[in-house]
């Protein structure tokens, strides 16, 4: 058997998976996210050890299995983020997580000592204050006495991969999350580092994603109800764990599309993916040692589902997305010239503005809750419809994309996507286990239970597949005019006043 966490956002997707990948069971254990003004985004890194504790003992207790059955551990988790450790390897403060964009000031700082497009061409990534490093040049700049205290600084699996066998190392594919990864040396960037003033003895050691790190402690399996010596692999980041659970390894996999607090559309390729001169888009590492993971990720696609249901629907039910969405269906909020701009968090594709904000724009008196609803719906849709185009521009096909996470769950936003994008979204069995299927196939290769990545290809299937609608295409290429419009009209006062 196979134990697989993913630390997300909002919780730990936790799953128990035989021998050959097979879902058996899963859970989620919840946690709290902090956001203040000015950017501020940071959870307890406790709470990702205590709810993955929890989401393990779930498992074991509610499938019966045996721990001395499990065969192996892995572990996904949220990219971009910076924990910062002391030499005991206890937090020293909060983690800031990918969301927050308060590092402006010191991603303006690398950018002029870089520059730009120098700096894409060798990360794979633009620099934003989204990314780990400006994070830690923010720790240093404005809690000193906390920096000083800080001797390593990983991410979210990172560490709880650390507090399960006190090994503390990180894998390329979060590596190259950080805007301090050379993708081409294979190594943490000198030249970053340098012009960041931060030393490489914080970075940990990067090794392959399928590696065994260690062996769960007497510690850890006190505290998970693990059997002590079980072995631990790695895994990676979020995002390109998510392409190993679906099957997109190779460049002829395809495409897909995740729906979850972050939204992204992504693929698998031989080599980095740069979008010059615009650098609308990324390239990931792969977890497969071979391949990259071209990417354009958005700050809040379900999350501005979230938001939008918290401040129409309050507490959550288990069925107000289901009546939200379902009301939202008999409308048509562009159609009525009523957009939603989901920049919620600022945004990374296809923006890169961390000023940028959330936004109805041409809302009327006579629009309601379902309008509201749908223009989010729509919203995203043109969003990620800009970084589709994006992918097209530089000479992939896009004709399908798998769509995955919790919003996947929705036939109503599936087919707005579909029409948006002017291509077929298929759903898959996975929707909210991607990211620990990934690391659970990924942790199967590393022990020797699979060859090669190849097995995830028949862990899902697809369930529904939902084709674009011709004359919803045309409205919506006009709509999404209006869409980038309205932004542009108001990016100048973003830029004065946030």
């Amino acid at each position: 058997m196979i134990v697989a966490h993913d630390i997300g956002t909002t919780g730990d997707k936790a799953s128990l998976h035989d021998a050959r990948g097979r879902l058996v069971a899963a859970t989620t254990a919840h946690y709290d996210t902090r956001y203040e003004a000015n950017g501020v985004v940071e959870q307890d890194p406790g709470d990702w050890w205590n709810a993955f504790c929890q989401a393990t003992r779930t498992l074991l207790e509610q499938t019966g299995v045996r721990p001395m059955d499990v065969e192996v551990v892995g572990v996904s988790g949220q990219m971009m983020g910076a924990v910062f450790l002391d030499s005991a390897g206890v937090p020293v403060r909060p983690a800031i997580i990918w969301a927050d964009t308060r590092s402006q000031e010191q991603c303006a700082t690398l950018i002029e000592r870089i520059g730009q497009e120098a700096a894409y061409q060798q990360l794979g990534h633009r620099l934003n204050p989204t990314y780990s490093i400006t994070k830690v040049m923010w720790v240093r700049d404005h809690e000193p006495e906390v920096f000083d205290r800080t001797t390593t600084v990983c991410n979210a699996k990172d560490f709880v991969a650390y507090q399960l066998t006190g090994v503390l190392v990180t894998d390329p594919s979060d590596a190259s999350s950080t805007n301090a990864f050379d993708q081409q040396a294979g190594t943490w960037s000198a030249e970053v580092l340098d012009a960041a003033g931060i030393s490489p003895a914080l970075m940990p050691t990067i090794v392959p994603s399928t590696t065994v790190i260690g062996r769960v402690t007497r510690r850890a399996a006190d505290a998970t109800g693990l059997v002590e010596g079980t072995p631990v692999v790695i895994g990676g980041g979020d995002g390109p764990i998510a392409a190993a659970g679906v099957g997109i390894v190779e460049p002829a996999d395809g495409a897909y599309a995740y729906l979850g607090s972050s939204s992204w559309i992504s693929l698998a390729s031989d080599e980095p993916l740069h979008d010059l001169p615009l650098m609308r888009t990324m390239t990931f590492n792969h977890v497969h040692a071979d391949r990259f993971v071209p990417t354009a990720t958005m700050q809040a696609g379900g999350g501005s589902l979230h938001w939008v249901a918290d401040l129409l629907a309050g507490r959550d039910d288990g069925e107000r997305f289901t009546r939200l969405v379902a009301d939202a269906d008999t409308t048509d909020a562009s159609g009525e010239g009523l957009y939603f701009l989901p920049y919620l968090l600022g945004e990374r594709s296809p923006l890169w503005n961390p000023k940028a904000r959330g936004a109805f724009v041409g809302l009327g008196r006579h629009h309601g809750p379902a309008h509201l609803t749908k223009a989010v719906l729509e919203g995203v849709a043109f969003n990620l419809g800009i970084c589709v185009d994006a992918f097209r521009d530089r000479g992939v096909v896009i004709d399908r994309v798998d769509a995955i996470g919790g919003g996947a769950a929705s036939d109503v936003w599936l087919q707005v996507l579909a029409d948006a994008w002017d291509c077929t979204v298929r759903r898959r069995t996975i929707v909210d286990e991607a990211n620990s299927l990934g690391a659970a196939v990924t942790a199967g290769v590393g022990v020797g239970l699979f060859a090669d990545f190849t097995p995830a290809r028949s862990l899902s299937e697809v369930t529904n597949e939902f084709t674009p609608v011709p004359s919803r295409v045309a409205d919506y290429r006009r709509h999404r005019e209006a869409f980038v419009d309205a932004y542009e009209c108001l990016e100048p006062w973003f830029e004065r006043n946030v």
